[in-house]
């Protein structure tokens, strides 16, 4: 399984069993971490991994997850951090799923003052990671998901690579399934917008950088030149109480 493959069977896991994962396993997550480039220039992070047979400091979740081994992310506080934040956590989740590890991506958590910086850098995110109790995969048909003509709006007709895209985007995860992301569709563009909040919240944030992780690594599958850029003739037309956020254009 690769990372393209993972977007559609990946699901994310709250019961662990507490076995040990191999140390030459934790080297290749690290390892793979380093490798993701940032999704905007100029972001430093660094990870974590904790193992919580250790009693390492384990982070509570507010969620409930136990899990043998958490993934902390942390980052300096340049624009737009927390979507990378997102884009990294969902990244490392796809590829935790390609080594046949269960992982969830923990939204909200209490962690002791000692993890809550490093080399300067604050904590952005946790994954809950291990060996799952269950299957740590599903059925594409089994995820709870908006329907494409419910997140889109068409203004040409699209070419199949366009539907794969959106496809991947559309399977993305978010806090409490929210599903924020509304698209307009073009030919070669894909101008995407985000239902305004009631309130704000850094997990809308984060959300949509798990949403461009999958656009990436589609793209990155379907050999396509994709670049995500902020438009500044975009307006909101098309999405009444939706804020604009980015556009992907491809170089087809």
């Amino acid at each position: 399984m690769n990372l393209y493959e993972a977007i559609f069977v990946k699901k994310s896991v709250r019961k662990y069993v507490f076995d040990a994962v191999d140390q030459s396993v934790l080297e290749r997550i690290t390892d793979h971490y380093r490798h993701i480039n940032s999704l905007f220039g100029g972001i430093s992070s660094e990870i974590d991994i904790l193992d919580s047979r250790k009693k390492q400091y384990m982070p509570v979740s507010l969620m409930g997850v136990k899990a043998p081994y958490y993934l902390i992310i942390y980052s300096d506080e340049s624009p737009r951090y927390l979507m990378n934040a997102g884009y990294l956590m969902e990244s490392m989740s796809l590829f935790l799923c390609t080594i046949g590890l269960g992982s969830c991506i923990l939204g909200h958590t209490r962690v002791k003052k000692k993890l809550q910086t490093k080399k300067g850098l604050k904590i952005v995110g946790v994954i809950a990671f291990g060996k799952s109790k269950d299957s740590f995969i599903r059925k594409h048909s089994e995820a709870k998901r908006l329907p494409v003509d419910s997140l889109c709006v068409f203004k040409e007709v699209p070419r199949q690579w366009m539907k794969q895209l959106l496809e991947a985007a559309r399977m993305a995860p978010s806090s409490m399934n929210t599903q924020p992301w509304r698209f307009v569709v073009y030919d070669n563009a894909i101008h995407i917008f985000s239902k305004k909040p009631k309130r704000q919240d850094r997990l809308t944030e984060i959300n949509f950088g798990a949403m461009f992780a999958h656009l990436v690594i589609a793209a990155e599958e379907l050999w396509l030149d994709m670049d995500l850029i902020r438009l500044n003739n975009i307006t909101q037309k098309h999405f009444t109480n939706n804020q604009y956020v980015l556009s992907a254009v491809i170089n087809a």
